[in-house]
């Protein structure tokens, strides 16, 4: 019961249970997720980041519902044929990643040593990443989570890896090969943090 946050806030909480209500044609399969996710992992409480956007308590629940209700409007208004079940669930995933492992989260509170505490010293950050964790990309993490409970379409895992377009390296080599899924995905999600959560 790592997941449980008694202090969510109960407009995003409400947003959540209702983009949760929305899949039905993977329901049983997505449930089995989202019970492992709010369960087992720090999913309800994680941050979205060290110290950017959303760094705080449930941040990146936040965040994936910010990014989930983006993409749903702008799905409406340009690619109203792309599923609604689908964009929500690369919404809610595209991050899960951020958690880390059951029983290991991927961002610790960046608290200072005791010898940090007495030269004054104060961290830069209010997260700090868990250095006990094997490395893996966001994406790849959370591929490695969802895949064991959901079978995603090549469209969805194409989306939740590149995600991040091309601010990420890595992501060079799907430059004029992503599908309209991918695009919305990329575009919610940097409209989220760049503009809704800023």
């Amino acid at each position: 019961m790592e997941g449980r946050a008694g202090t969510m806030d109960n407009s995003i909480k409400d947003k959540y249970e209702l983009l949760k209500s929305l899949v039905l044609d993977r329901k049983e399969q997505f449930d089995k997720l989202i019970r492992f996710m709010e369960n087992d992992t720090t999913w309800l409480t994680s941050p979205a980041s060290t110290k950017y956007h959303l760094c705080k308590e449930g941040g990146l629940l936040e965040h994936s519902v910010n990014v989930a209700e983006t993409m749903l409007k702008i799905r409406k208004a340009l690619a109203p044929e792309i599923s609604e079940e689908s964009c929500i669930i690369v919404s809610l995933l595209h991050d899960l990643g951020k958690v880390g492992m059951p029983g290991r989260p991927q961002y610790l509170i960046n608290e200072p040593t005791e010898k940090q505490q007495k030269d004054g010293f104060k961290p830069d950050a209010p997260y700090k990443f868990n250095k006990e964790l094997t490395y893996l990309s966001v994406p790849v993490r959370s591929l490695f989570l969802a895949s064991r409970y959901i079978d995603l379409t090549e469209k969805e895992v194409q989306a939740i890896v590149y995600h991040d377009g091309q601010y990420v390296e890595d992501n060079r080599s799907v430059a004029t090969h992503e599908e309209p899924l991918t695009l919305l995905l990329q575009y919610a999600d940097s409209w989220s943090g760049f503009v809704v959560e800023e």
